[in-house]
């Protein structure tokens, strides 16, 4: 069976081996160690495919608390439907915190145009009264 080291694991993916050790602390990642006194650690494919799945819901916006408990339910395949239903959950949750946060974005945009027109009326007319008392 291969395995990997952190700086492999990093540079394939990207990341940092300091993100890497992040997420072996909020046990997304379990490597084995090995040499004098434990202190290199050793990947296994099951520890690159978490790594990757960690990585895309971090993509998606999830947290780690919730990529933690998707990634853990797909090492146990008990129940598919199950484990499926529950990820559409919180896709779907996930989705309206999303859309959510559009519609505070759109608002507060409408607000800076609403502003930024103000302002420039304002200007116009301060603009305007000089050209006429000069």
């Amino acid at each position: 069976m291969p395995t990997y080291t952190i700086t492999e694991l990093a540079r394939e993916f990207d990341v940092t081996a300091r993100a890497i050790r992040f997420y072996e602390d909020q046990g997304l990642l379990s490597p084995s160690r090995e040499g004098a006194g434990g202190r290199n650690r050793v990947y296994t494919p099951r520890d690159r495919t978490r790594l990757k799945l960690t990585l895309r819901g971090k993509r998606l916006g999830l947290s780690l608390s919730e990529i933690k408990s998707l990634v853990d339910m797909y090492e146990s395949p008990k129940d598919t439907a199950a484990q499926m239903n529950r990820f559409l959950g919180v896709l779907n949750q996930h989705r309206e915190t999303l859309e959510q946060q559009r519609e505070d974005i759109e608002m507060t945009l409408a607000e800076i145009t609403a502003h930024e027109d103000e302002c420039k009326r304002l200007l116009a007319g301060l603009a305007e009264k000089q050209s006429t008392a000069g």
